[in-house]
């Protein structure tokens, strides 16, 4: 008798208990991971260490807003300037720069933990790819049995 009545049972067997595995271990993981914000980013980092220390981290942050600032400006004084979409492009594409390279990731975990959660994520990746050759050999082999019928 097949797992759940039809050929091929056993594979969505080991592949739900594989999507269960490796989604709870990625669950697990990210939920130990703490984000922080960096000192500086690429961009600040950049003008600070030209400034020499000081006002420059301040400074900087001033200087990362204002293209967009005055790009925003510029398009509602009037709108048909291509040049200041340009500007406020350019200063959103600098903001949006500074935030994700100033963010941080840290894992707060055990190493015997890490070591189960790494684990829970690799057998569950091993039974999805197992059940998914399972699945595809069935399929072959059904085809080649239709045939000689």
């Amino acid at each position: 008798m097949e797992p759940g009545g039809t050929k091929g049972g056993e594979a969505l067997f080991i592949w739900g208990l594989g999507i269960f595995l490796l989604g709870f271990g990625a669950y697990l993981f990210l939920d130990s991971v703490r984000v922080t914000a960096g000192n500086a980013g690429v961009i600040s980092g950049l003008i600070s260490r030209r400034g020499g220390g000081g006002m420059a981290g301040t400074v900087s942050n001033a200087l990362i807003f204002t293209p967009f600032f005055l790009g925003i400006v510029i398009l509602f004084f009037d709108a048909t300037k291509k040049w200041a979409w340009w500007v406020a492009g350019v200063g959103l594409i600098f903001i949006i720069v500074e935030v994700i390279s100033r963010t941080q990731f840290m894992v707060n975990l055990k190493v015997s933990h890490m070591v189960i959660i790494l684990g829970m994520m690799a057998s569950g990746a091993g039974l999805i790819l197992r059940s998914y050759v399972q699945t595809r050999n069935l399929k072959a082999k059904d085809t080649t049995n239709n045939e000689k019928e």
